[in-house]
């Protein structure tokens, strides 16, 4: 990489090209020198290499601010052009709606003011064209209200900007930034407030007290005044260039080109509620809101931070996140190395964990913040791991209180990262819970841990990590192996008959016969005379032995042989004692269970439909609230169902842009036929060819095959959108399944409608659930989210007792997963609200049931 490049990409860094100098006064004279030499005789080489490190490296926007700066004094056209390309990258960005890249140029802009290069009226300019597009569209007259989700990102846009440029704001054009706030401040009055008990990480008690929360925009708002009220100091946001000022005042402002906001989307023709909640799904799925602040720590930890201190951090952390993805540690270097003057270690331990727990998706896959954070621990090893330690026992202090899916998301996260540092951890502090209900969320925390990081080891490595606390063997899944029925071992009470049949396939399989050889022995030889139950039984058992050995041998079993399932189990009933055979088979390995049930559904030889009845069967309900097992493989038919969908609608988007092509090529090809033709000569009344031929010939060649391309791939194209539309018909079909049989043992098992309405009264319902206020210790509160800091277990240490009952917590933990599942297929779920609404979500579902639905939805609460 050529010099100027490194010096770019590293300025602000303590690096080998800055000689491991700190000072960004220096890093900057130095970097400027070296690009106003390169700009002589390349410039146009360094103008979109400088704009890709703004874009990519946001934390810096200040350095790269002054930098382009004292460009300005030598050469204005150059920086004119960086103006202008930043402006056409503005425009693109909010027609598209890249939320990423608005938020970014914006601080990019203000950075430039503040080096002289923009114009402050030109700043405010873009500030009041965004925040006139936020009030229009909140407007309930004049705009579209359902797309607040925009209008809130555009002011929140504004708003992030102040840390970085507000104080030259002030100082410059006081009166019209003034007016900018002040507008916000009427923005903020005609907003709906935005509830995220959906998106919350823990569950909201909605039953207690007028308190209302403040949302994402608000809570900045306060934070933006007590800045304002504080002269605009800002310990966080670096200002070098005040230490350019008498040279920056030298240069020319430029004015920024004129930006306008695209049209929001029109009004359903007919206003409903459900027309209302899908625009408001598909504004907050494109304007998704960046962070949700997961507060683990007390506040003393951080106390030394004031209010916008903390935004900024989050802001620099989760660039670094954002831009870093696939570097995973250039990531942890930069978020250690970030340009603040305090220590951050528990402020960057939230914000991990808030955007690893963050609903209804992480912005990335899980296994990337596993990474940064085992990456972080090695990189601060004094510091960092003891500061994940706390934040895990944190959480478990409050896990009777946590969202199901985080709960799923922390067990994964927590048990991958103790397999990258030798299983070790204090188990001994944990041990108590064996003094718990076995219904218990902290209980069923440790037992998932520790049948997750059975799955990343083996049985008695884990065993031997836990021996501070070998009481704790009793939540380790069983040791055991398959449970075979026609092994003949073991006391397996199967008559002779039956372990012969078994025999006889077992040796026709290892005899290579054929799937079509076998149905014929079975249909012939077994099922007259043994009935469907016992060949099924049999069948399935010897195939799975068969292919129980590794995860290799499942797969080529049921390539070879599913055909013989298939065949024996061509229904829906039959499919379910399939399912039933696979789960007795591997009842000591739920990951064996839960991948041999989603491979069998991949080679269709079990429906979505099946796995949902058997999911909801009596022995699995009453697994619901003490195993994970049931949920995992819900968790996998309904997102290989979503997958499917996903993937079809790819294709039909690539085959369309094939399809705009081919029409092209065959347009092109017939015009070319059609200008040599015309050149046909007519000579004594006969035609007589004016072209070449051969040339003739072969254009009709090209436009005979581009029109058979052209109709193969509208072909192809109908074909896809027919799997399409017969994919998404099922899907209905599924989730009414889904929520017929959750409703179904909800009904069965709450209490009375009339009585229990609210989360809160149902744990708080019955005698099995009293308790002792006066030995109850007193639980914090966060101030922004009302969080108890300490669950209903009071920590574990100040008392061994959980004070819900059995059928309470059943309820609990359906429920939640009743939430999570809406919240995470909410985009499949809304284009079937109707039907739903009419036959699941009706006036006799039980009010929490249809709570947890609309919550997970985010569907508001006057449409219940």
């Amino acid at each position: 990489m050529s010099s100027w490049k490194s010096l770019l990409l590293r300025i602000g860094d303590k690096s080998s090209e800055y000689n491991s100098s700190s000072d960004f006064k220096d890093h900057i004279e130095t970097c400027f020198g070296a690009l106003r030499r390169e700009l002589t005789h390349s410039s146009a080489e360094v103008l979109p290499f400088l704009l890709q490190c703004v874009e990519q490296l946001p934390h810096k926007t200040p350095l790269y601010g002054t930098l382009i700066g004292l460009l300005n004094l030598e050469d204005e056209d150059f920086v004119k052009k960086i103006v202008e390309d930043t402006q056409n990258s503005f425009q693109d960005a909010l027609e598209s709606g890249n939320c990423d890249r608005i938020r970014i140029l914006m601080r990019f802009l203000t950075a430039l003011m503040c080096s002289k290069v923009l114009q402050p009226a030109s700043l405010v300019v873009v500030f009041e064209t965004l925040l006139s597009s936020a009030a229009i569209t909140v407007d309930e007259e004049k705009g579209n209200p359902s797309w607040q989700a925009r209008a809130d990102f555009y002011v929140i846009c504004i708003l992030s900007c102040l840390p970085w440029g507000g104080a030259e704001l002030a100082e410059q054009v006081p009166e019209e930034i003034e007016r900018v706030l002040v507008g916000i401040q009427a923005y903020l009055s005609i907003r709906r407030h935005t509830s995220d008990s959906g998106l919350s990480f823990f569950e909201v008690d909605e039953s207690g007290g007028d308190v209302v929360e403040k949302d994402f925009l608000e809570d900045l708002w306060e934070r933006i005044q007590v800045l304002s009220n504080n002269g605009w100091k800002v310990e966080s946001v670096p200002r070098p260039h005040l230490s350019f000022e008498a040279q920056l005042v030298a240069g020319k402002s430029h004015e920024f080109g004129p930006i306008s906001c695209p049209e929001q989307p029109e009004l359903p023709s007919t206003v409903s509620a459900v027309a209302y909640g899908k625009q408001k799904h598909d504004a907050e799925l494109k304007y998704p809101q960046r962070i949700h602040r997961l507060n683990i720590f007390p506040a003393s930890k951080t106390e030394d931070l004031q209010p916008i201190d903390r935004f900024v951090v989050e802001e620099y952390l989760l660039d670094v996140l954002l831009f870093f993805n696939g570097c995973r540690k250039e990531c942890a270097a930069f978020m250690v190395g970030l340009p603040v003057p305090f220590r951050y270690e528990y402020l960057m331990a939230e914000t991990i964990f808030s955007q690893l727990l963050l609903l209804p998706h992480p912005p990335f896959k899980p296994i990337y913040y596993t990474l940064v954070i085992m990456d972080l621990c090695k990189a601060l090893p004094g510091a960092f791991p003891a500061v994940v330690a706390g934040a895990v026992r944190a959480l478990f202090d409050k896990i009777a209180g946590l969202d199901m899916e985080c709960r799923t998301r922390l067990i994964l996260w927590f048990s991958h990262h103790l397999s990258n540092f030798q299983f070790i951890w204090p188990w001994d502090e944990w041990a108590y819970v064996l003094d718990l209900p076995k219904w218990a969320p902290q209980r069923v925390f440790v037992q998932e841990v520790l049948e997750r990081e059975v799955r990343l080891s083996y049985w008695d490595k884990i065993k031997q990590s836990i021996e501070n606390a070998s009481a704790l063997e009793e939540l380790l899944p069983p040791k055991g192996g398959p449970n075979f029925k026609y092994s003949g071992i073991d006391g397996q009470e199967k008559t002779e008959q039956e372990q012969a049949i078994s025999a006889d396939l077992s040796d026709k399989v290892k005899g290579r016969q054929s799937a079509r050889e076998i149905i014929l022995w079975i249909e012939e030889n077994i099922y007259p005379i043994h009935g469907l139950e016992i060949t099924l039984s049999v069948v399935v058992q010897t195939l799975l032995d068969i292919g129980s050995k590794s995860f290799t041998h499942l797969i080529t079993v049921l390539e070879r042989y599913g055909q013989v399932m298939a065949k024996l189990c061509s229904d829906q009933d039959k499919q379910v004692m399939l399912i039933a055979e696979v789960s007795s088979y591997w009842k000591n390995n739920a990951q064996m269970t839960a991948i041999a049930i989603d491979r069998m559904m991949g080679y269709r030889l079990i429906s979505n439909l099946a796995i949902v009845r058997w999911v909801f069967s009596p022995e699995n309900i009453e697994q619901f609230h003490i195993s994970d097992c049931p949920w995992e493989v819900l968790r996998n038919a309904v997102s290989k169902t979503y997958n499917r969908i996903t993937d079809l609608r790819k294709e039909i988007s690539s085959l369309k842009r094939g399809v705009i092509s081919a029409e092209e090529a065959a347009s092109k090809a017939k015009a070319d036929l059609d200008a040599a033709e015309s050149k046909l000569s007519l000579v004594e009344g006969e035609p007589v060819l004016g072209e070449n031929p051969a040339k003739l010939k072969h254009l009709k060649s090209v436009a005979e095959k581009a029109k058979e391309e052209e109709e193969s791939m509208h072909d192809s194209l109908q074909a896809k959108e027919a799997l399409l539309t017969r994919a998404l018909d099922e899907n209905e079909v599924l989730f009414l399944s889904l929520y017929k049989n959750f409703s179904t043992v909800l009904v069965e098992r709450l209490p009375d409608a009339s009585r229990d309405a609210t989360l809160q009264s149902l744990k708080s319902h019955g005698d099995s659930m009293a308790v002792d206020l006066e030995e109850s210790p007193t639980m914090e509160v966060d101030d922004e989210n009302g969080i108890p800091k300490k669950s209903q277990s009071n920590g574990g240490k100040a008392t061994n007792t959980y004070n819900v009952g059995e059928k309470e917590q059943w309820c609990l933990s359906t429920l939640g997963y009743v939430k999570a599942f809406s919240r995470q297929y909410a985009s499949e779920i809304w284009p079937h609200i109707e039907k739903l609404d009419a036959e699941v979500f009706t006036e006799e579902a039980h009010p929490l049931f249809r709570k947890a639905v609309y919550s997970g939805l985010r569907r508001l609460s006057n449409e219940l």
